[in-house]
């Protein structure tokens, strides 16, 4: 059985990441609840706090 990668959209990322920075969730409970890996949720977080910084 071949096992394919899951791709997420740039919108989906986002929102996964403000759950974390925006609504109080913790990464390990909001990683649960959308079914996706907590390394790669804390990625999304760190990348979003990157960008925000940037913009400032």
């Amino acid at each position: 059985m071949i096992r394919r990668r899951r791709t997420f959209t740039p919108t989906f990322k986002r929102e996964a990441a403000s759950l974390v920075l925006d609504q109080g969730y913790s990464c390990p409970e909001a990683a649960r609840s959308l079914d996706v890996g907590e390394s790669l949720l804390r990625c999304w977080v760190s990348q979003l706090q990157l960008k925000a910084g940037a913009g400032r």
